[in-house]
């Protein structure tokens, strides 16, 4: 009789590599409790800003998508941390040089890391945005959001647009603050970056006076241009449209990706 050998081959390293990774997010509680907080804070204050909004008439040009999703001006920051601390906190405590040893694949690890990151961010950025869109559902017909004053249905197609794109901005700018810490290599500096990054743009837009410059500027900044998927009202008056702003949030992080990507190959750890 004869027994036939079983070979028993060791996983892929992409396969590998998200196993660890996952590993180190699932048996952190950190990274899950900021998630955590970045639901809570942007659906707390949508829902602030949409009991305070107020429409007494159908001129009074309020966007009710912009309405309840104005926690996600400050819920970017929290995901911005996140981003930032799934690859500083290795840098600061050491453990980057046990991660490369073990997975010596330096781009398999970090694009194994982004993939890792996406995961839970996604998720906590649907129930963001979800939560928040439940708040303006049931407040702002309250405050005078209603047909009768020129507003359709908060399910109609360009709030679902406004939610699914942002859902698709936070998760870039988790990959986009990942990128950045990769390539700085220091979690203070790179929040600070990313966040600069983030709120300069629009603040210069707001403080220029010539209006062609301002424009640009907030067609390049990645937060005022990419917000513009939020749009519900007025589309024809942004700087670009709805989908091309998040166009620009993507061409940022690619680039920081690429950037974090390039310097992690080139240097030691």
């Amino acid at each position: 009789m004869s027994l036939t050998a079983r070979v028993s081959l060791p996983p892929h390293p992409v396969v590998q590599a998200l196993h660890a990774e996952w590993t180190k997010l699932r048996t952190v509680a950190g990274p899950i409790w900021l998630l955590a907080g970045v639901v809570a804070l942007t659906v707390a204050v949508g829902a602030a800003a949409a009991g305070a909004a107020q429409c007494q008439s159908a001129t009074c040009g309020i966007d009710p998508a912009k309405v309840s999703f104005t926690g996600i001006y400050l819920g970017q920051a929290a995901v911005a941390v996140a981003g930032v601390l799934a690859i500083g906190n290795e840098y600061s405590t050491g453990m980057i040089t046990l991660s490369l040893t073990a997975m010596p694949r330096r781009l398999t690890w970090f694009f194994a890391k982004a993939g890792v990151l996406t995961a839970p961010v996604l998720i906590a950025s649907a129930l963001a945005v979800a939560g928040s869109a439940l708040a303006g559902l049931l407040i702002l017909p309250g405050r005078g959001f209603t047909p009768a004053h020129g507003y359709a249905s908060l399910t109609a197609g360009t709030d679902l647009r406004a939610a699914a794109g942002a859902v698709v901005y936070l998760t870039l700018i988790a990959l986009l603050s990942l990128g950045v810490a990769a390539a700085v290599r220091d979690s203070a500096a790179a929040i600070g970056l990313v966040l600069g990054v983030l709120y300069l743009f629009p603040i210069v837009a707001s403080l220029v006076s010539d209006a062609t410059l301002a424009r640009r500027l907030q067609q390049i900044g990645p937060m005022s241009a990419g917000l513009d998927v939020q749009a519900m009202i007025g589309v024809n008056s942004l700087s670009l449209t709805p989908w091309q702003g998040l166009g620009v949030v993507a061409i940022w992080t690619a680039g920081a990706l690429l950037l974090g990507a390039l310097v992690l190959k080139s240097r030691d750890a």
